[in-house]
């Protein structure tokens, strides 16, 4: 894989609109910050190589060393990622009350790692007023002020960075699947430092198919004569209902799919990860069943975290329906071929060449099993 640095990134990523605003570039050094959802280079630099292009979730990312690298196997494309078990959960008895999104099982494994010291803070998505922003939690009590989907783009890795920066150590973090795959490329020290230490003790990945513009989706809410920052809550309930739901401390707004969908920015279109593969666990809703979410338990880390919470109160398990298990793949493998059609259409699936500016190397053969 090429080095690159801050030039590289605004000529691969930038210039060519793939930016999602993750935060990973931000916060490692002056020259790059994040304002309402968007990362712009504040100044210019020369270095040849950088972390900021390294992390970056849209340049030069290799899946099969990623794969190797998180779960000891090969990339193969499979639509829900390497995993050990999927199973449906919600927060238990343990938990403080809470407005959680779902069954609050993403609140309830990061609040039993910080509680029971598997983590000593935990990177997380608050808002400053509408804006969605890094959040660092250390009381496991206060991570439920930070429960509930934002529905877009986070510079949440800022955080991550602030921590690291700050000496902090055996992180939790939380964030959609582009999000994972730039800690999965923080996690495997691709600068070479000699003395790299993994920072993470957990990471959660959440499902997702798509993120909004956070200044865009401001403006419709405005637009609608809602104030942003008044905003409670979020959510997309499952077919055939096709809106957003939108509550404030004032009422509710129902806005048609059909007009939150060209707030999607592009660079959505070339994510071929739907349910965060490369995290210790992936959570996401269980259409079907309020109140419950759908579990996908990935590496032995996240084995442990789902079992120690489950054991001290703070998870509730149950099997998954097979049909529900099978809906989720298709849609997953779906979301899979969507992408690398448009990421073949642009030139961006490179097959680990040198400087050949793609987005992402997926061999060849994998990206034909994908299509089959």
């Amino acid at each position: 894989m090429a080095a690159g640095g801050a030039e590289r990134l605004t000529q691969d990523v930038f210039d060519r609109n793939l930016c999602i605003g993750c935060g990973a570039c931000v916060d490692l050094c002056p020259y790059f910050g994040n304002y309402r959802g968007r990362t712009v280079q504040l100044f210019g630099c020369d270095l040849p190589e950088g972390r900021c292009f390294a992390f970056c979730p849209k340049a030069e990312v290799d899946l099969e060393r990623l794969a190797q690298a998180v779960h000891g196997r090969p990339y193969d494309g499979s639509p829900l990622g390497h995993h050990r078990e999927v199973v449906a959960a919600r927060a238990g008895g343990r938990m403080p009350p809470g407005h959680f999104q779902g069954g609050g099982t993403v609140s309830a494994l990061v609040a039993c790692a910080l509680k029971h010291a598997r983590a000593d803070t935990a990177v997380l998505t608050g808002r400053d007023g509408w804006t969605p922003v890094a959040r660092l939690v250390s009381d496991w009590r206060e991570v439920g002020a930070c429960a509930t989907s934002k529905f877009a783009a986070a510079p949440t890795l800022a955080g991550v960075n602030r921590a690291l920066a700050d000496g902090v150590a055996r992180l939790a973090v939380v964030g959609t699947p582009c999000q994972m795959t730039a800690v999965a490329q923080m996690r495997t020290s691709p600068l070479g430092q000699p003395d790299f230490v993994d920072p993470f003790a957990v990471t959660v990945g959440l499902f997702c198919n798509w993120s909004l513009e956070p200044r865009e989706l401001a403006r419709l809410l405005a637009g609608r004569g809602l104030d942003p920052a008044q905003v409670a809550r979020m959510d997309i309930p499952p077919p055939p209902a096709d809106t957003m739901v939108v509550e404030t401390v004032g009422g509710r707004l129902e806005v048609p799919l059909r007009e939150i969908k060209p707030l999607i920015p592009e660079t959505c279109f070339i994510c071929p990860d739907m349910t965060s593969e490369l995290a210790d666990v992936s959570v996401g809703m269980f259409e079907g069943r309020a109140g419950w979410n759908t579990l996908i338990i990935r590496t032995r880390t996240g084995a442990e975290v789902v079992a120690q919470a489950e054991g001290e109160g703070f998870l509730e398990i149950d099997p998954l329906p097979a049909e529900r298990l099978e809906h989720l793949r298709l849609a997953a493998a779906e979301k899979k071929r969507r992408a690398l059609r448009i990421l073949e259409r642009r030139n961006l699936v490179g097959a680990g060449r040198k400087d050949d500016h793609a987005a992402v190397h997926i061999a060849r053969e994998v990206v034909e099993k994908i299509f089959r």
